[in-house]
């Protein structure tokens, strides 16, 4: 019963959070992702990593791009989803690199891509449909991160989202890792170990 009842509240504050970011308007949201990328390159962990693992926005998430494409001596990486459980970080290719991927997403192309093992990440950056202030996180449902961030062993990992996705307490289950931090458009969010 009480798994039943966290499987509901997590549809709903997912539902709730996608309808939140994709109510922005777009001039809106790209005002409030460039706040947020502020926030971000001001964090030490942004500074300080050489080897990150970003993400290519989609359905309303915050955009990263301006951030990413001006990271002069970092290395970064996105997500590629290999099947329903499995995610891998690749490099892109300069040329002929992205590809649309699973679930419309881009992604490089692995054929042409670096694949870089969990363990040489120095920071991921986490997207989620809901989030609250502890810093656990609802994602999009399949559980990704939650299987891939264990072997990112020195890696910080750090949640990215909007204001209007925040909720008082996220419908955390006992698989869902807790972050290191979040940065919205208004700060950062960090949780002492």
């Amino acid at each position: 019963m009480e798994e039943a009842l966290l499987t509901r509240r997590k549809q709903t504050q997912r539902r709730q959070g996608i309808q939140a970011r994709r109510a922005l308007r777009d001039a809106e949201r790209a005002s409030m992702s460039a706040a947020l990328c502020a926030h971000l390159a001001a964090l030490p962990a942004w500074q300080e990593a050489r080897t990150v693992l970003a993400y290519a926005a989609a359905g309303g998430e915050a955009a990263l791009s301006p951030l990413l494409e001006a990271a002069a001596g970092k290395r970064i990486a996105y997500p590629v989803c290999l099947d329903e459980a499995h995610m891998i970080a690749a490099l892109p290719a300069a040329e002929k690199g992205w590809q649309t991927g699973r679930y419309g997403i881009r992604a490089p192309v692995l054929e042409r891509a670096e694949i870089l093992p969990p363990e040489q990440l120095d920071l991921v950056l986490v997207p989620c449909t809901a989030f609250d202030p502890d810093c656990f996180r609802v994602g999009m449902g399949k559980g990704y991160y939650d299987r891939y961030l264990p072997g990112c062993i020195r890696a910080q990992a750090v949640g990215i989202a909007f204001e209007v996705q925040k909720v008082e307490k996220a419908a955390a289950g006992p698989f869902d890792r807790r972050l290191d931090g979040f940065v919205t458009e208004r700060g950062i969010y960090q949780w002492q170990r």
